[in-house]
């Protein structure tokens, strides 16, 4: 209690996105307004160096054009005569500058604002008044730095006899901000109120488009929905309407043989089966759709996904149903095991009824003929089978379709020719898949058809085994010819065959897994070929 106390009182103590946004907001006026400062002060300072020093320059050249400065200077002393102080004060006052300074050409300063100056050098800096020259430029006089112009004296021949120095000091920098302090509040008031309006109408409208929820709960929520995403044994996989992957988890990825870097890639760039393309783009009458992905039977159930009343791209799960499809291949295998031996026992019975009928009417004659019909056509069934078929397994699987043919009404006949070597047991356990579907389909063709037949040829070469099946049937439609063998994943499911609509899809499967083929054509019936190869797939 105490810790999940904590976490909600934490919780509550986080600023919120808005205030979030009004303190960044802040802290950029506030550099923005450091910034305007520096500006003001840089143009302040360049300001008081242009007026100022115009205006110092104009009262030292009016200084130092004075007849009486131009006649008393050359033979001036230090705190001798008082009409010297005079001028130069009056010069000081009318300019409004700090100091206005009158000196011999060996820089001994004759007046100045300050009695502590009289009888020193005075300081030039980088002035060029010496070489008969006006100059304008920063001093430091007496550890403080002035803006000061220095004018040349000259006497009536042209000689220079003093030099007039006038200057004012720099105003300092709380000075500069006193002068530039109204400017600067107005620029700082309407920046706070820009900056604050802008802040909360941005953090609204994140807050819209992030449904409300602070930018902790969105961290939240995607991690809880990648450990979800990864944590379900189904695939899953989102596209957008541009048919470009925005989502997919571990499983999907192996189930469908999809790259790492397939997020934010097209169908197209991953270059995937045509039927899966289909299956992940296109809507979907019923809830489960069964694929044949490789070896591996998968059922997608495929959902548009829509958001404010527009569709933005769907979203396909995936079961891998391998396992349960193994077992409902042996379902249908004992069914149509029982099937043929109800077949068998159906046959046996009528062929016992006649027997009993012909013991009642004491036609003892034909009681032994019929048996010997009876046993001879089964032999020779059989016979026939054994003799050609040396494989077991086939040759079970052959008989048992005959007897299973016999109830359909259906001729079942081996083909002149046909023969078959002992095969090893992966090659046989493939015959018998690729015999069994084919004549299952054949039998299905033609059930119900008068006079219906099914042939089957089998031939057994040094590199491979072919195997055809021909009926009697109305064939395969021309429109299906080229996708017969693609339609294992068709959408009309049953409950009650195990499967059924995988067949062909297997034997294409078999063939191709053997370095074979499997085609189809119409010759007064469906013709099935089937070839394999005997090399193993292994080696």
């Amino acid at each position: 209690m105490l810790k999940h106390a904590g976490r909600l009182t934490r919780r509550r103590r986080r600023i919120t996105l808005a205030g979030q946004y009004l303190v960044l907001q802040l802290l950029i006026v506030l550099a923005v307004l450091v910034g305007v400062i520096a500006i003001s002060l840089a143009q302040s300072a360049q300001a008081f160096e242009r007026v100022e020093g115009r205006r110092a320059l104009s009262a030292a050249e009016t200084l130092a054009a004075m007849p009486a400065v131009r006649s008393l200077l050359p033979r001036a002393e230090p705190r001798l005569g008082s009409a010297l102080p005079a001028v130069a004060e009056s010069v000081r006052t009318v300019s409004g500058s700090t100091f206005a300074i009158l000196a011999r050409p060996d820089r001994t300063i004759i007046t100045s604002p300050d009695p502590s100056q009289l009888g020193e050098l005075l300081p030039l800096g980088e002035s060029s008044v010496l070489s008969g020259r006006s100059w304008t430029g920063e001093v430091n006089m007496d550890g403080t730095t002035s803006l000061v112009a220095h004018v040349p004296v000259l006497d009536d021949g042209g000689q220079t006899v003093g030099i007039a120095a006038v200057g004012r000091e720099y105003p300092s920098m709380w000075e500069r901000l006193g002068q530039a302090g109204p400017n600067l509040l107005t620029y700082l008031g309407v920046s706070l109120a820009l900056g604050t309006a802008g802040s909360l109408l941005l953090a609204r409208r994140v807050k819209r488009q992030t449904l409300g929820l602070e930018p902790e709960e969105i961290a939240g929520l995607v991690e809880h929905r990648e450990a979800m995403l990864h944590g379900v044994k189904e695939g899953v996989i989102a596209l957008d309407p541009q048919q470009r992957i925005t989502l997919t988890n571990d499983s999907a990825r192996q189930l469908l043989g999809l790259p790492l870097d397939c997020v934010g890639r097209t169908l197209d760039e991953l270059d995937l089966m045509p039927q899966l393309r289909e299956v992940l783009t296109r809507d979907q009458a019923d809830a489960d759709r069964l694929v044949l992905v490789g070896e591996r039977v998968v059922v997608f159930n495929r959902m548009p996904m829509r958001s404010r009343g527009r569709v933005i791209g769907s979203v396909t799960t995936l079961r891998d149903r391998t396992e349960l499809s193994s077992l409902e291949k042996e379902l249908g295998a004992t069914r149509t095991t029982t099937d043929t031996l109800r077949a068998q026992t159906h046959e046996f019975a009528n062929q016992l009824h006649t027997i009993s009928g012909l013991i009642q009417l004491g036609e003892y004659d034909e009681v032994i003929n019929f048996v010997d019909g009876v046993s001879l056509s089964r032999t020779r069934l059989y016979d026939d089978v054994t003799s050609r078929i040396q494989d077991p397994a086939v040759a079970a699987l052959l008989i048992a379709k005959a007897s299973l043919a016999a109830e359909r009404n259906v001729a079942l006949e081996l083909a002149e020719g046909s023969g078959l070597e002992r095969a090893d047991d992966e090659l046989s356990r493939d015959l018998t898949t690729v015999v069994g579907n084919l004549v299952d389909n054949a039998l299905d063709a033609v059930t119900g058809i008068p006079a219906a037949s099914v042939r089957i040829l089998l031939e057994d070469t040094a590199d491979e085994v072919l195997v055809m099946v021909k009926d009697s049937g109305p064939g395969v439609a021309v429109q299906s010819l080229e996708d017969i063998f693609t339609q294992g994943f068709t959408t009309k499911t049953s409950q009650n065959d195990g499967g059924r609509g995988f067949g062909l899809a297997l034997t294409r499967l078999v063939c191709l897994r053997r370095n074979g083929e499997v085609s189809v054509h119409n010759d007064g019936g469906a013709v099935f070929t089937a070839r394999l190869g005997k090399r193993s797939p292994q080696s």
